[in-house]
């Protein structure tokens, strides 16, 4: 009897544990997305002979922050990292070397994320459903129309409806495959 009950311990005590461990190896797909996206981008638009020098490579990165949008994921963090001219850290050193060695972006961010762990909490904003403007609240579409930098373009702007036929206005300049969808499901609404 002592051992059934042995074992039942045994038994629940390797499951729990099984379950701890691949839930601990689950990691959040949005983890250190601005990073890799930055550190893919620039790896992109970066000639292979830079990679070969560090000091070439750490001046194609700092031009490469200088065109970011000032305000944007990408450029905060380029100033996480010290690329930027107004930074107060220095850790681009530990972003070059890695990148001249040709580490994978994902190993190089989780390397960074050892030495200042706000660098991996940069997340992109989720783009919004424009299929469901009628469902957003009016603070969601002023968060539309400020991230386009039309901030003044819905100033007499009073009720949701007004927001709503704005950002419907202004789609198909900053959106216009979103525009597209938005036309083609209202035309399914018919």
């Amino acid at each position: 009897m002592a051992n059934v009950k042995l074992q039942s311990v045994c038994f629940v005590f390797t499951a729990c544990l099984i379950l701890v461990i691949t839930e601990a190896k689950k990691k959040d797909e949005r983890e250190c997305e601005v990073c890799i996206g930055a550190v893919e981008k620039f790896k992109k638009a970066t000639p292979d002979d830079v990679f070969s020098n560090t000091d070439k490579l750490e001046a194609a990165f700092r031009k490469f922050c200088k065109k970011l949008p000032k305000g944007g994921k990408e450029n905060r963090f380029c100033y996480f990292v010290g690329g930027t001219e107004d930074a107060a850290t220095g850790i681009l050193n530990n972003l070059i070397k890695p990148l001249s060695y040709h580490l994978p972006p994902e190993k190089i961010c989780q390397k960074l994320k050892n030495m200042d762990a706000q660098i991996c909490e940069l997340r992109y904003d989720v783009k919004p459903d424009f299929t469901k403007l009628n469902k957003m609240r009016v603070g969601e579409l002023k968060k539309i129309l400020s991230n386009w930098g039309e901030d003044n373009a819905c100033k007499g702007c009073a009720e949701k409806s007004d927001f709503i036929k704005k950002v419907k206005e202004l789609l198909p300049k900053y959106e216009p495959e979103e525009y597209k969808k938005l036309q083609a499901a209202e035309k399914t609404e018919l």
